[in-house]
This record gives structure tokens, C-alpha cells and sequence, in this order.
């Protein structure tokens, strides 16, 4: 199997890597590098523009919407240099995650409504999916929408958490109970929300890493326009399953571990070990050459699919294969990076007190692995849960490709 790029596709990388040079500014490269969760609205805004100005607000989306007519394997390109710059890939609940149902199931006053200011990043989303008792089951979810007397408005009432974003977000899609008389999967619909509309409450959870991305939010008889009713009453099951494919074919996360383990490999060549740096001794080499292995398999299994090889398996099956070999490499690449570390690991630093408590040769690489409220190593323990929980995904995989 040949898995070198064309002279056309190498120009492409050369083109964005020229474009991220003379677009990313310091305060961009600084939450991109980092990973704060949620980075500033403001940050946010600015590098949406600066892509949206050159065209490359959303290259997955069709052209006539914005997007760009790259390959697959173009995308690749884009989105591995884009982490390589400390770009921000964000805003995935808005381009990534809403829009694509909307283009595919929304009516013209839908698409133009909502995706215009998305594009430019004027406006942020959020997911209203997972509820306190139906997170995997999300069949089961107990929010509900009803229809007032005279038909124009939807009135919801329930409590969605685990919702990111929503401290930041203008609007949110969710998954609500339209019919409570059919099968669970049939009752659900997919609606938009205002987040400034009265009777919504949204409520940070603090997470282990000290992060207030997530949040739960609360509606309380809160009247939404029939017309932000994406596509038919009783579908939205059918629409959230076309979503969480899309997410899930981007969930092996082979640019973040590639990045990160370079990190790891910086700090392991700095710290010395009975007189030789950490990265040469062999406990530890073998094990970074064991994470190595397993990325560049993830990689070139990412492109297989990419390049449309035909599969021996139920694509589903294999795309859940990624998820969960992509999210547990994310735990074991942070794992190596604070065993590297070494003592120093276990002290929490606030940001401006960054200065002289590191060695030198990487001191640079301490934010983001290790610092306040962007603590990587701990928002890491979720990989395999968000985005499709590890068990969920061995389920799908053992129905779709085993038969059990």
C-alpha cells in the first residue's frame, strides 16, 4: 500500500501551513495550545473570521453553504497542520454538530437563518442531548416539548446536563420528547433553541480539571417558534444518529495524540535518569515506542477510510473501533507525559506562577499538561466517555460486525 501524498496534495500542506503562519496570532496559539475549555468567546470569533475570510470556516460543509470542495484526504491535511499551528479547532457543536443536520434535513429558512452567522462566528451553539438519566440511553430522555393551543410555539420543559458550551453558546440544539404515546425512538424531535429565551438556566459543572466547559441546563416552560423545528416531528432519533456519526468519524483524535507525544518525548529528553535522559532509558523508550506504534496504526487506518478502501467490516463498526482506540491513546499519551514529569507533576500551578518551577529546556511545554483550569492530564480521564462511552462503542462494535 502506497501512503505517500501526491506533489498536489503536498503543495496543499505547504499552502496551509503558509496560512497558518500569517493568520494564527499569540492569543489564538495560546488557548490552541494550551486547550482551554471553553477558550473566550472573543478568541473564538477572531480565528472563525480569519478562517471564514479565506474560506476555510468549514471545509467538511457542501460549497454552496461555505464550505470548500477539499477531499477527504485534504481535510486530513487541513486539520493535522491546523493542531501542528495551535490553532483552535472549535465550535464543533455549531459546524460540526448542528449544521450538518440542518443542511441535510432543514428548510431554506433554516439554512439561511442559522449557518451565515455560524460561519463567520458571530454566533455559538450548543448540544442539548444527554439528560441526569439518560446519557448512553438516550432513548429514554423525559425533556418534552408540547404544542400551545393555537399550534405556533413548542413549550419545553426538562433538564439536560453535561452540555458544553452552553456558558458561551447564543443557541442550542436539543433532543426533546414531541409524543409521548409512540416507541421512545419515534417521540423524539430536534429543536433549536434561543439560550437567551426566558425560562432557560444553564449552570456550570466544574470538572476534574478544573474547567467550567460543561455545564446543566435547565428549561422551565420555555416557548419555542414551531419553525425551529428541524426537519419532522417524531425524527429527531433518526437526525441525532446522522450527527453522532459525523462526530464519531472525527473521534480517533490521531492529531492531538501525535502532538502530545511529541510533547512527552521534549520532556523526556530533558530529564535525566542515572546520567542519560529519561527517553533513553527502557522502560521508558519501549513504552513510547509501543504508543508510537499505535498511533501510526490509528493514522493509517483513519486513511484507509479516507482513500474509500473497501472494507471487510460494517463501516459503523470500524468507525467505533477508532473512537476507541483514539480515546484511550489520549489517556495514555497524557499518562506518559506526567509520568515524564516525574514529582513535579503532582504540584497544581496557577498560569503566572510558571516562571523558574520547571527545568528549562521545557518549561514551555508545562501549560496545558499541567497548570490551573486547562489541566490536560485530568480532562483526558473523559475521552472515553464523551462523544460515545468505551462500553456503548464495544456494544456497537459486537452487533455490527460480530453478530452478537
Amino acid at each position: 500500500m502506497n501512503f505517500e501524498f501526491s506533489p498536489e496534495d503536498d503543495a496543499f500542506r505547504k499552502e496551509v501551513q503558509q496560512f497558518f503562519r500569517d493568520s494564527i496570532s499569540p492569543q489564538v496559539a495560546h488557548y490552541g495550545y494550551v486547550g482551554a475549555h471553553p477558550p473566550p468567546r472573543e478568541v473564538l470569533r477572531e480565528w472563525q473570521k480569519a478562517l471564514s475570510d479565506k474560506g476555510w470556516g468549514a471545509p467538511h460543509w457542501p460549497q454552496e453553504f461555505g464550505g470548500t470542495d477539499w477531499s477527504p484526504l485534504r481535510k486530513h491535511i487541513f486539520l493535522e497542520e491546523l493542531l501542528n499551528a495551535n490553532g483552535l479547532d472549535y465550535g464543533w457543536q455549531g459546524t460540526h454538530m448542528m449544521a450538518p443536520v440542518v443542511i441535510a434535513f432543514g428548510n431554506q429558512w433554516q439554512k439561511d437563518t442559522f449557518l451565515p452567522p455560524l460561519l463567520s462566528g458571530e454566533v455559538f451553539w450548543c448540544q442539548g442531548f444527554s439528560e441526569p438519566n439518560s446519557g448512553s440511553d438516550l432513548a429514554s430522555l423525559k425533556t418534552r416539548a408540547e404544542l400551545d393551543e393555537d399550534g405556533t410555539h413548542y413549550i419545553v420543559n426538562g433538564q439536560k446536563i453535561w452540555t458544553s458550551d452552553a456558558m458561551i453558546a447564543d443557541w442550542g440544539f436539543f433532543l426533546v420528547r414531541t409524543d409521548p404515546t409512540v416507541k421512545p425512538q419515534r417521540g423524539i424531535s430536534f429543536l433549536l433553541i434561543d439560550m437567551k429565551s426566558p425560562g432557560v438556566t444553564v449552570r456550570p459543572i466544574i470538572s476534574i480539571d478544573g474547567g467550567d466547559g460543561l455545564t446543566e441546563v435547565f428549561l422551565e416552560n420555555v416557548r419555542v417558534p414551531k419553525e425551529n423545528l428541524v426537519g419532522e416531528p417524531g425524527m429527531g432519533w433518526t437526525y441525532a444518529k446522522y450527527l453522532l456519526e459525523k462526530e464519531r468519524t472525527s473521534s480517533a483524535f490521531i492529531y492531538f495524540n501525535k502532538r502530545e507525544l511529541e510533547k512527552a518525548k521534549a520532556i523526556a529528553r530533558a530529564e535525566i535518569v542515572d546520567g542519560v535522559p529519561l527517553l533513553e532509558t527502557p522502560a521508558f523508550s519501549r513504552r513510547v515506542a509501543e504508543i508510537e506504534a499505535d498511533i501510526l496504526g490509528l493514522e493509517w487506518s483513519v486513511l484507509r477510510i479516507l482513500a474509500k478502501e473497501e472494507l471487510r467490516d460494517n463501516l459503523d463498526a470500524v468507525v467505533s473501533t477508532l473512537k476507541v482506540r483514539g480515546s484511550e491513546l489520549q489517556q495514555r499519551v497524557t499518562e506518559l507525559q506526567v509520568d515524564a514529569m516525574g514529582p513535579r507533576a503532582l504540584r497544581f500551578f496557577d498560569h503566572d506562577t510558571l516562571a523558574g518551577t520547571a527545568p528549562s529546556e521545557w518549561d514551555d511545554l508545562w501549560p496545558g499538561i499541567m497548570y490551573g483550569r486547562t489541566n490536560m492530564y485530568f480532562f483526558q480521564r473523559a475521552s472515553t466517555i464523551y462523544g460515545g462511552a468505551r462500553e456503548v462503542q464495544k456494544n456497537i462494535i459486537a452487533k455490527l460486525a460480530f453478530g452478537l
